[in-house]
């Protein structure tokens, strides 16, 4: 149910990238983060989010939600410009930092690779 909302949420987004950039790179990645260090994992997730987006312009998206039932499961929704795009994301000070700051909190993660199926669309 919550992969079908997100790629819902994929097939339905409303803003047009140029013709000749369809090369984007959109995947899923799925935590689950010790739930005595949420308010940190939180704070951490948030920063460097805010950052990518802000400071990246080949960060399209970065949406990242818990589930209700289980508030340490989280889903985030990454969209890239490209690969490159991606490969320049990981090398940022800020993600460096999320990254190494919450290596001891994250029981497990799972990176789903997917192919866009309104590849010119994103998030408005």
């Amino acid at each position: 149910m919550k992969i079908i909302v997100l790629m819902g949420l994929l097939m339905t987004c409303a803003v047009h990238l140029p013709a000749q950039d369809q090369g984007q790179k959109v995947r899923l990645a799925r935590l689950v983060i010790d739930s005595t260090q949420l308010d940190e994992y939180k704070a951490l997730l948030k920063e460097g989010i805010e950052a990518s987006v802000r400071l990246e312009p080949g960060v399209l998206t970065l949406y990242a939600v818990s589930e209700k039932e289980k508030p340490n499961h989280f889903t985030i929704l990454e969209i890239y410009a490209s690969e490159s795009a991606y490969q320049a994301h990981i090398q940022t000070e800020h993600f460096l930092k999320y990254k190494n700051g919450t290596l001891s909190m994250v029981q497990s993660l799972e990176l789903i690779e997917t192919n866009p199926l309104v590849p010119q669309m994103k998030i408005k």
